[in-house]
């Protein structure tokens, strides 16, 4: 009994949903038509030149979006914190960029010991910094402010500046531009005299003007200083880390550059204005708790745990406890320490390590080039299939050059708008497309179903493409391909024939040996007319097929052969309606055996002594015989 329910409301189900669909499609037709009809027509007027303006508009955008907003550019930032983060595999770090962080734990342990909690003395900081000299460091950044003296502490002060003055330019210290804008009136230093400045134009001179740079308390720091500002995005994560300061014709180099001169023997100016790190998701730089260093045993990491190396390594030291750490959203963590933020940035400039990335006019470059060549594709009216398959083809192995580059080679090019951008211009063609090819095969949404009662005369060509016998099969093919391109070219630029493409399904097992068939369908009102059309437009098509560098004589030739009758004759004394008409037309297309070679004036092939054409007269007597047995 509950079998017997449950399919009663499985059936009702399924008479509703094939109700609901029947509705639904007729609705949407209606729909559909609304839109394509017009398209259609549109269509008909600019032919295969809407493609050449399409990709002028394209280029034109692009044109003006480059002196403008640069919206392209603009989408490469998100789409970086994107790979960064996919990528299957990330590089690994060197191990010779070491951070020192001032984390909960050392402040903890500092209290443990009666030095009380944060801020330090300034004597603690010169223990730390000598612990790292004993340890065999070869530089350090210290990403701790030390701005004005300590007036508890004058000997920490004066520790903390004589170990400064005894690391010889080894451990240099931090330096800030203020965001006062009044300190620039009351500064005391001139351009030419902050570590490391160098002039970026032959017209600044020393001593350069007076910038707002606030240095360390004590000489020796002072001396030994590197800017610790930041620059950001215009939504402001860390992507690209500064290695200088630009101030009225006079760069300031920050904290990594200064540490990679020193320990790369180069100068300052040698290095680009920014670098953008290799960020890293599941590894980071080895860090070691600052209470481990002072205390000389493991007391903020589990007992065991691998120490990182510190001989001849460069050390970041810095805050990372909450509540006094500097944190930067980069792409790889919301809120990151700014220690290892330089960190990474000093890993890079000494490892060679940063991403590279092309200019950004490479991207626009390359989108002009991809809406040049999917117009040229459509315009040429290359199958649709085919430029799909490309098209996919293209974009997967763009992707995966990005991938590829960013994961192995650092490299990150950033082909992602610029296929997003062609994307949207192919979608445009494919669109316009499909509009030239529904109304070429007759798809009732972009022209007038067929009505007998019209136009009862219909005309029916069978082409057939048969390579010449002395070429190569590669020169066939090509023949082959650039005939129904151009046939195709012909009937979607507006024809009056109606195209049946494909008498089976593409890559089927029939495909090869039926591919080189095409059925045109021509209709009239009267037998002249149809035949009028068909003539026009055969002519027309060998015109097309024989000019260019691929001409259709050098690789084959085209075989017609020509059906016509009248498939509504008002005569309804048979039992052959319009459907059966129309069958024998198109079975007496398919298997009849004469053919007629494409020429330039095809009225021979459709002279009534070569056209295949059949009436009521014998299919009447046949009738009448049957009917009398």
């Amino acid at each position: 009994m509950a079998r017997r329910a449950l399919k009663l409301l499985q059936d009702r189900i399924d008479a509703t949903m094939a109700s609901l669909a029947v509705w639904f499609m007729d609705a949407w037709t209606v729909v559909e038509r609304g839109w394509r009809r017009p398209l259609s027509k549109l269509a008909l007027r600019l032919k295969f030149a809407f493609y050449p303006l399409l990709a002028i508009a394209a280029l034109g955008w692009l044109g003006w979006d480059w002196t403008h907003g640069r919206s392209l550019d603009a989408a490469e930032d998100s789409l970086f914190d994107k790979v960064v983060k996919l990528r299957p595999v990330e590089p690994k770090p060197s191990g010779k960029t070491v951070v020192v962080e001032i984390d909960e734990c050392s402040i903890e342990w500092t209290r443990a010991q009666g030095l009380g909690g944060w801020p330090w003395p300034r004597s603690v900081h010169a223990d730390l910094l000598d612990a790292l000299d004993r340890a065999g460091v070869k530089a350090v950044g210290v990403d701790v402010m030390f701005l004005d003296r300590d007036p508890d502490d004058p000997n920490g002060d004066g520790m903390l500046d004589l170990v400064a003055a005894g690391g010889e330019g080894r451990f240099l210290f931090a330096a800030t531009f203020p965001e006062d804008a009044d300190f620039n009136a009351k500064a005391a230093i001139r351009a030419a005299d902050a570590p490391g400045a160098y002039p970026l134009s032959p017209e600044a001179r020393p001593p350069g003007p007076p910038i707002p740079l606030q240095l360390p308390y004590g000489d020796a720091m002072a001396k030994h200083a590197a800017s610790t500002n930041f620059g950001r995005s215009d939504d402001s994560i860390v992507r690209d880390v500064p290695l200088r300061d630009e101030v009225e014709g006079w760069g300031i180099p920050t904290l990594p550059v200064l540490l990679a001169a020193q320990v790369q023997g180069r100068s300052p100016s040698s290095y680009p204005a920014q670098v953008r790190v290799n960020w890293r998701k599941r590894t980071q730089l080895p860090y070691i708790s600052a209470a481990d260093l002072l205390a000389g045993e493991t007391v903020c990491h589990a007992a065991g745990a691998k120490r990182p190396v510190l001989r001849d390594a460069v050390a970041l030291l810095g805050y990372s406890a909450a509540g006094i750490s500097d944190t930067k959203p980069t792409p790889i963590k919301a809120a990151m320490p700014g220690v290892e933020v330089w960190a990474e940035a000093t890993e890079a400039l000494l490892q060679d390590s940063a991403i590279w990335m092309p200019p950004t006019s490479f991207k626009y470059l390359l989108a002009a080039l991809l809406v040049l060549l999917t117009s040229y594709a459509f315009w040429r009216g290359e199958p649709h299939e085919d430029v799909d398959g490309v098209f996919v083809a293209t974009n997967a192995t763009l992707l995966l050059i990005a991938f590829v580059g960013l994961t192995f080679f650092g490299v990150f090019v950033d082909i992602f708008a610029s296929v997003g951008f062609v994307s949207l211009c192919f979608g445009l063609c494919r669109l316009y497309a499909s509009v030239q090819r529904g109304r070429a095969i007759g798809n009732n949404d972009y022209r007038d179903e067929y009505n007998p009662q019209h136009h009862p005369w219909l005309l029916m060509a069978r082409l057939r493409f048969v390579p010449n016998g002395d070429i190569e099969a590669f020169a066939a093919i090509r023949g082959k391909r650039e005939y129904r391109r151009l046939l195709r070219r012909q009937l979607y630029a507006g024809s009056d024939a109606v195209m049946i493409e494909g008498i089976v399904e593409r890559k089927s097992w029939l495909h090869d040996i039926l591919d080189d068939l095409m059925l045109l369908i021509w209709t009239g009102t009267e037998r002249t007319q149809a035949l009028d059309a068909a003539k026009r437009e055969l002519d027309q098509l060998y015109r097309d097929l024989n000019e260019g560098d691929l001409r259709l004589e050098d690789h084959g030739r085209v075989m017609v052969c020509i059906s016509v009758a009248e498939i509504d004759d008002d005569n309804d004394l048979t039992n052959r309606g319009e459907r059966m008409r129309l069958r024998e037309l198109l079975g007496q297309d398919l298997n009849a055996t004469d053919e007629w070679l494409l020429v330039a004036d095809n009225r021979y092939i459709l002279d009534p002594s070569h056209t295949l054409e059949f009436s009521d007269e014998a299919t009447d007597a046949t009738d009448a015989e049957g009917e009398d047995r």
